[in-house]
């Protein structure tokens, strides 16, 4: 990228012709100040067209791409609402004023933060204007004639002479066949032919730029007109794709609900898996994610697989396993012995071994509500050092439950909302245990039932199902953008391997000389940048011309 000013088809570079740094002349505007020349007063236009020269110049545009790298980097330190709010909100609740003063600079939001959304817009100007006056002074330097020879070809970088046999016109022929056949553009010039090859160099690199430019308008079309949305969905669970339907939904600004597609899937099954091999720190790293899925799709049923980094598609909807987890399938009578409450309770895994939180809500409970903070382990043993019961393994060995109860007013009522992974105890009593007057401490294994004081009710551990955690997202440019990064690719790829080479040919004319007798030619050539292959480029001209020209 580069300044209007550019010369693309200069080999060296141009003097400065944006006026930056020149001084005015002694007597001019302000006069000289301690022996110093006062800067000229360019006024309110020529500072704005100085700014437009700098905001498109190759530098500034590197610099807006490596900020704009820069500004994404908190969007993996810190989690994003779009992705997990639930998360956002906890690490609110953890961090007190840090977390409020984090989200109020829009680190939870920075993709469409004002800030990195100013950088966005900056970057597409500044590319815009790269661009367009770059196009034209390329196209310009396409249509020119090739440079003549310089009057002495031996400064050259790279230089060759030598004789043939033949007159000057058979040989500038010979060499004008050869220079076409390997690519070269050919001009004519009375005793010598000027000869250009790579422009596809410079066109690479003005594909290159445009293609990035589609790329940053087709994500900006995909954020206005695209939709994304989470949701946990456990084994043998189905889900409708309306907005009803999702934890979290994020809608593009042009988002139209009434031409949300209309697909449905159930999980069948969830399978994990974890190594039971590998010693030290890869025991029990996860292998595989595999979630079997049924989809409907245009009335049409049929079963899937989806894996991380391979989602299933369905009517431009692309749906990604991003996380999975642990489900308790709990139920909750009171005192009366009425089931209250039962169903799978989302936990959240807290280590690499799958030790997962959660908690479990009874608002229809009687007498009283009952909530419990729960923990569960799913391959329990037995801390030899501390005594204290932890999970050894990701998988479903010898799962375990351990619960605290509470009892009193879970504040549903109070109209603000609440998140499902927690458990507010300000109106709430930690039940006793009646026995040692300790907090009360509920120790289950799958099938087993426990029974709370004050004759509250109980408690059954039925068993544990997997969830996975589903990133559901509609790029309606996506296709676009595909095609936009392989030009991107290509243009790139061009824009650094395809050598920019200049080559003369020059037949020296000797009156004197008999039209049978030998002709001194020189072959050189000139490249812009370093070429380590433009000498060997010489070479080769010379070798051709030698076995092109009869002896």
């Amino acid at each position: 990228m580069s300044g209007p000013a550019d010369r693309v088809d200069s080999f060296a570079a141009d003097a400065d012709t944006s006026g930056e740094g020149t001084g005015a002349p002694a007597g001019a505007a302000g006069g000289p100040q301690d022996g110093k020349a006062a800067p000229p007063d360019i006024g309110v236009i020529g500072m704005l067209r100085w700014a437009w020269r700098q905001l498109t110049t190759m530098r500034v545009a590197l610099m807006l791409l490596l900020l704009l790298a820069l500004a994404a980097v908190p969007g993996s330190l810190f989690p994003q609402r779009i992705q997990d709010p639930s998360q956002v909100a906890q690490y609110i609740q953890e961090n007190g004023a840090v977390g409020e003063w984090l989200d109020r600079l829009q680190l939870f939001d920075v993709y469409s933060s004002i800030w990195f959304s100013a950088i966005y817009i900056l970057l597409m100007v500044s590319l815009i204007g790269c661009i367009l006056p770059r196009t034209k002074v390329h196209w310009q330097a396409m249509r020119a004639r090739p440079p003549k020879a310089p009057r002495r070809l031996s400064r050259m970088p790279a230089y060759r002479e030598l004789e043939l046999n033949g007159d000057r016109e058979s040989v500038l022929d010979a060499a004008e066949r050869i220079l076409k056949r390997r690519g070269y553009r050919v001009d004519r010039r009375g005793d010598h032919l000027a000869a250009e090859r790579g422009y596809l160099r410079e066109t690479g690199n003005i594909i290159f730029h445009v293609a990035l430019l589609g790329i940053v308008i087709a994500v900006a079309l995909g954020s206005l007109f695209g939709w994304s949305g989470q949701r946990i969905l456990v084994e043998e669970e189905s889900f409708s794709n309306s907005l009803v339907s999702y934890d979290y939904f994020e809608p593009g600004a042009y988002f139209d609900p009434d031409r949300l597609q209309d697909f449905r899937f159930r999980l069948d099954e969830f399978h994990a898996s974890f190594d039971t091999v590998a010693e030290g720190n890869q025991f029990g790293q996860p292998r595989e994610f595999t979630a079997l899925v049924t989809t409907t799709e245009d009335g049409q049923e049929r079963q899937q697989i989806m894996r991380v980094n391979e989602p299933v598609r369905m009517d431009g909807a692309n749906v990604y396993l991003v996380g999975n987890g642990y489900a308790p399938v709990m139920t909750v009578r009171d005192g009366s012995g009425e089931v209250v409450f039962s169903g799978a309770v989302t936990f959240l895994p807290q280590d690499g071994v799958y030790t997962s939180r959660g908690v479990i809500k009874v608002p229809d409970s009687s007498p009283e509500q009952l909530g419990f903070v729960g923990i569960l382990l799913p391959t329990v043993s037995q801390d030899p050092e501390t005594g204290e019961l932890v999970s050894t393994f990701a998988d479903l060995v010898n799962p375990y439950m351990v619960l605290s109860a509470y009892a009193g007013d879970l504040g549903l009522d109070s109209g603000i909302p609440q998140s499902v992974y927690s458990l507010d105890p300000e109106n709430m009593r930690e039940l006793q245990d009646p026995q040692t007057g300790e907090p009360l401490t509920l120790q289950l294994r799958e099938g087993e039932t426990a029974q709370l004081p004050e004759d509250l009710g109980s408690v059954t551990y039925e068993g544990t199902r997997r969830y996975v955690a589903l990133d559901i997202r509609h790029d309606p440019v996506q296709g676009v953008t595909l095609v936009f990064s392989v030009l991107a690719f290509l243009g790139l790829t061009a824009s650094l391997f395809v050598p920019r080479r200049r080559a003369w040919i020059r037949v020296a004319s000797d009156s004197s000389k008999e039209p049978d007798d030998a002709v001194r030619v020189e072959v050189a050539a000139l490249a812009r940048g370093d070429d380590p292959r433009l000498r060997p480029e010489v070479s080769r001209l010379v070798v051709e011309l030698q076995s092109a020209v009869p002896k």
